[in-house]
């Protein structure tokens, strides 16, 4: 390989690492750290502090998912143009998790200081049950 090979090589793979990047950073990503920062102060004392949170458009049958050994919390982009008490459900809910990871006791006790929990809970059960519903023939998902 010549050295203007390599050169327009290095440029190109340089290229495609700076557009994964910006991908990966998707729009919404700082503002949703700062949610998840006011609600964990608001809710968990400030206790739950992650070390990134994110958008992300891989997650088709989960809400959010947390790798408290990360630090990570990444929200399914299917929850944006929801309520707003249902995004936070959902973030509190992953934070809770770098508190208490599993579902026991304990991690319920937490959810239970965010007034809306059942509530989110609830919405978010109706939105699952109407995506399995049958759509009427000539309706878009047909």
């Amino acid at each position: 390989m010549s050295e203007a090979e390599e050169q327009r090589w290095v440029s190109v793979m340089l290229d495609k690492l700076a557009a994964q990047e910006s991908r990966r950073r998707a729009p919404g990503d700082a503002e949703l750290a700062e949610r998840a920062e006011r609600l964990s102060a608001q809710y968990f004392a400030g206790r739950a502090r992650p070390a990134t949170v994110r958008w992300v458009t891989n997650q088709n049958t989960r809400w959010g998912s947390c790798t408290p050994a990360e630090g990570s919390i990444r929200l399914s982009h299917r929850l944006k143009g929801m309520p707003e008490y249902v995004v936070d459900y959902v973030l509190l809910h992953e934070l809770a998790h770098l508190l208490v990871p599993g579902h026991g006791p304990d991690f319920w006790r937490l959810l239970e200081a965010y007034p809306r929990t059942e509530r989110a809970r609830g919405y978010l059960e109706g939105v699952v049950a109407a995506e399995r519903l049958p759509r009427p023939p000539g309706t878009r998902g047909e």
